[in-house]
């Protein structure tokens, strides 16, 4: 199997600070009252991940608030380490994980999208090539040439989906930024990750939107608090993941 991601016992532990001062008299005061002392506790966001995603696979991770998926693919980004466990990504990784990751807000969108494709190693000829292509999917039009802190969330995501998908990389991160926007630029970039994945590109897709997970994803991954859960065929992953739902208490 030609493999494109691959997570072995991934853990990942977060320290958590608990009665935090910064005030130096309540520290000192902590000295002698063990009620005012910080203490820290760790919480593990993953535990014993076990992964493989093949090259050209739309994977989807699925899973309730908190349950770890952006934790994941985080991970899989190479943003986080795991504490334990070994992570293997082959290939150029473009992660599309947080709407402004990438963007300085008081240059131009013309400006990041050069600033955006340099951090991935293009060159300003290689950018100048896919520059035309990357406006015209976002349809930004004159909106290109304004200050990206201006823009609103849905012209973040276009600006940012296009630079993203136009990248031509191995392995596509999309953590939910899709929910933001309309529907018919949605449809345009679930259109668009069809095509790049018949090119070979390898999808994580984390979403909430099971109808976008059975439309796109050849597999999907539930976590349930930090533990994977079950993989498989998107269809009967959802089915458990809505039982999981069902029992889950409500806030």
């Amino acid at each position: 199997m030609d493999a494109a991601i691959e997570l072995t016992g991934v853990s990942k532990a977060f320290v958590l600070r608990r009665n935090p001062s910064y005030n130096l008299k309540v520290r000192v005061l902590g000295l002698f009252h063990p009620h005012q002392r910080e203490w820290h506790e760790l919480f593990w966001a993953l535990h014993d991940v076990n992964l493989t995603v093949r090259r050209g696979e739309c994977l989807g991770l699925i899973g309730s608030n908190g349950s770890g998926k952006s934790t994941l693919l985080r991970i899989i980004a190479g943003i986080f380490e795991p504490t334990t466990g070994r992570v293997a990504v082959r290939g150029r990784v473009t992660p599309m994980i947080e709407l402004n990751v990438g963007f300085h807000p008081d240059l131009s969108g013309r400006e990041n999208v050069y600033l955006n494709t340099s951090l991935y190693g293009l060159s300003r000829e290689e950018t100048d090539e896919l520059y035309d292509a990357i406006v015209r999917f976002s349809e930004l039009g004159e909106f290109i040439d304004l200050p990206v802190k201006n823009y609103s969330s849905g012209m973040y995501v276009r600006l940012g989906f296009s630079v993203a998908a136009h990248l031509r990389p191995d392995v596509l991160l999309i953590d939910e930024v899709l929910a933001v926007g309309d529907e018919r630029f949605r449809q345009k970039c679930l259109a668009r990750m069809e095509e790049v994945r018949r090119r070979g590109t390898t999808i994580v897709l984390v979403s909430h939107d099971m109808s976008i997970v059975e439309q796109m994803c050849d597999r999907a991954y539930l976590l349930v608090r930090g533990h994977p859960d079950l993989e498989g065929e998107p269809g009967k992953v959802i089915g458990r993941y809505r039982e999981v739902l069902a029992g889950e208490p409500q806030t």
